[in-house]
């Protein structure tokens, strides 16, 4: 397994005028670029125009606050960190979503100035770790050049990573080649794939968000490298960040469509025979269909799909795009909510093609990194319940075997049918109404007084009704013997906890 790095260094909707200019700035999508690889040492000429370049590419300060999802009820700890970012409009400047994610405070300093001009988020698309940032005084920045987004890199071909990373406070630029165009994990949200480029340029952390330049022009955003690897890179491509600009033309960010999915190689004979496929016959299995997904009721397993919007889908699920073998989800990368796509397949050995109106897929939330997001929780006589999440599960790094296949088959099992949450049992604050229980913290709640709990606003209600029942009995999965706590004692017990703990809202519920 590979494990990628964020590169950052630790330490509302926009006006008229600003949307027209966002439109202008997207145009279709990209061609790969083939341009000769730049000059090891410059001209007088590429000087100057570096030099003016430079002054377009800003260091960002960000003063952050993380949510605690361990102790939900506390504002969560401070801290903070640098990236870069750079002007690619009228007071619009491009850098990546984890340079500002939680950010409380962004401070962006122009090369060479000491001056720090506050800024704010205008868009931030965490699915896709870009972000769009503005000033709230843009005099400063006037007259600077705005860089203008290009076209993906030919492999080889050669392109200078401009940031501010570790090391010093004044900019710094590397040379690098582009080794590898292939879809991989955005390790901001450690759940999206999407199209990006692989360098061999020396990324270090403080380069996120700062841009890839070939001929003058930004090929890429500097966003994440290899642990395991030295001297490699991997910025994001003019198609994802075209599609961003795209997406918030309209003044909000949709976040990307999903097909709803797996498809699986067909590159075994014994296979391949089996489904009818020639050797040399296009082709890649339809393994699993996502319930509720796009293509639900449109794909049946065992479909073989070999052609997604005329593009010749291969036996290892690829297809020919600008010149470059990609994934053939990269057709998809390039819609929005409502488009549709067109798909050749082959089922039970009869040809066909079928329409699919692509959507975003809500519910694979529970296996993404969440930001700006504070923790729900209620509490209740020392208990404390939240619903399960990925940030949760990263806080309280859960051993109950099964709470992990819960969490793992959510999606799969289509699990969200009935539980708009999975309710876990996270703590429990000690107090004399809830001894002897401790074995049951990190287990998933199945039922209150009776009821299956479905979500964590209906736990809530149930645990805090107009009328106190006798006992409040909660079952969790798992453990046949129930949690009681005695109706006439849980307010008092609840009283105590969070004075002692220090529970100044003993619950949040919104989304």
């Amino acid at each position: 397994m590979h494990h990628f790095s964020r590169l950052k260094r630790q330490n509302p909707a926009p006006s008229s005028a600003i949307a027209a200019f966002i439109v202008s700035l997207v145009v279709s999508l990209p061609h790969t670029s083939s341009a000769a690889p730049e000059a090891n040492v410059p001209t007088p000429q590429q000087a100057a125009e570096s030099a003016n370049i430079y002054q377009s590419i800003v260091r960002i300060e960000a003063a952050t606050q993380t949510p605690n999802f361990s102790e939900p009820w506390k504002a969560g700890g401070f801290s903070g960190g640098t990236g870069t970012g750079f002007l690619i409009g009228p007071n619009l400047f491009l850098t990546n979503a984890h340079v500002v994610s939680n950010a409380q405070r962004l401070l962006i300093t122009i090369h060479g100035s000491p001056q720090k001009h506050p800024a704010k988020i205008l868009h931030i698309a965490h699915d896709c770790d870009l972000a769009l940032l503005q000033v709230d005084d843009f005099s400063y920045f006037e007259g600077l050049k705005h860089l203008a987004i290009g076209d993906v890199p030919k492999l080889e071909s050669q392109v200078r990573v401009i940031g501010y990373p570790v090391g010093g406070n004044r900019i710094s630029v590397t040379r690098g080649v582009v080794s590898r165009i292939d879809f991989s994990t955005y390790s901001h949200s450690l759940l999206d794939q999407h199209l990006s480029v692989q360098i061999d340029a020396a990324i270090n952390p403080g380069n996120s968000g700062g841009p890839v330049l070939q001929d003058g022009k930004v090929v890429g955003v500097a966003f994440q490298g290899l642990r395991s690897a030295d001297n490699t890179g991997y910025m994001i491509p003019p198609p994802v960040i075209n599609r961003f600009l795209t997406d918030i033309k309209d003044g909000t960010y949709d976040k990307y469509v999903d097909i709803g999915m797996n498809e699986f190689p067909m590159f075994n004979p014994a296979m391949r025979k089996k489904f009818g496929l020639a050797p040399n016959a296009p082709g890649v299995l339809v393994a699993r269909i996502i319930p509720e997904s796009p293509c639900d009721g449109v794909l049946e397993i065992n479909d073989i799909i070999t052609a997604i919007n005329g593009n010749t889908v291969d036996a290892a699920g690829k297809i020919l795009i600008d010149g470059e073998k990609i994934s053939m989800n990269e057709i998809v990368e390039r819609k929005f909510s409502g488009d549709s796509i067109e798909l050749s397949l082959i089922r039970g050995g009869q040809a066909m093609d079928k329409t699919c109106t692509l959507k975003p897929f809500p519910h694979a939330k529970i296996h993404t990194v969440q930001y700006e997001t504070k923790p729900r929780y209620t509490t209740f006589a020392g208990l404390v319940f939240q619903p399960l999440s990925r940030n949760l599960y990263a806080a309280q790094k859960f051993q109950n075997t099964r709470v992990r296949k819960l969490y793992a088959n959510y999606v799969r099992d289509a699990l969200f049918k009935e539980r708009e949450d999975l309710v876990i049992l996270t703590r429990i604050l000690n107090d004399p109404v809830n001894t002897y229980i401790g074995d049951f913290t990190g287990s998933v709640i199945e039922s209150i007084n009776g009821e299956k709990i479905s979500s964590l606003q209906q736990a809530h209600e149930l645990l805090h009704p107009e009328e106190t029942p006798d006992f409040f009995v909660i079952r969790c999965e798992g453990n046949q013997r129930p949690i009681v706590i005695p109706g006439d004692k849980a307010a008092t017990a609840s009283a105590r906890t969070e004075a002692r703990y220090g529970i100044s809202a003993p619950y949040y519920l919104e989304k």
